[in-house]
């Protein structure tokens, strides 16, 4: 798959095994994985760092094979989602470092670059999301209010 700004390929990453069969060697039960699942979430961890963690600590090799549907569904059952998707705050807060760094260095033309295509990959996924039903239709970007949202 292309990367969205440049015009390289970008192959590199981690592959998911092929076999899609639940392994038999995972201590865990389907219902403790989910009790896990909900204690490290309202610890504030995002549903990716929780999948992180369960991996390298807790040895589950992937979620959805075990309990057939991902960290986020379940975190949506119990009520545990936050507003906004944690993709979309991951950008915001790299928003917010790269307009911090142009405080301090005003003639920094690359930075500002990289400032113009986050924007516009969180203009993208706004309305993505829109559209999605993932978050309101009235809701808006404020770029001047993103701290808000990062905190």
């Amino acid at each position: 798959m292309a990367r969205m700004h440049s015009g390289k390929k970008g192959k590199a990453g981690s592959k998911k095994p092929l076999k899609k069969e639940k392994p038999t060697w995972i201590r865990y039960k389907p219902k403790e994985i989910e009790l896990l699942i909900v204690k490290l979430s309202k610890e504030g961890k995002t549903s990716s760092e929780i999948g992180i963690i369960l991996r390298d600590i807790y040895g589950v090799p992937d979620v959805k094979l075990i309990l057939e549907k991902p960290i986020t569904k379940i975190l949506a059952e119990k009520q545990l989602l936050k507003e906004l998707p944690e993709d979309l705050i991951a950008l915001m807060k790299r928003a917010v470092f790269i307009n911090k760094h142009l405080e301090r260095n005003h003639s920094d033309m690359t930075a500002k670059r990289g400032l113009q295509l986050t924007d516009s990959k969180i203009k993208r996924l706004i309305k993505y999301y829109k559209k999605a039903g993932k978050i309101p239709v009235d809701w808006k970007y404020d770029p001047s209010k993103l701290k808000m949202y990062t905190e």
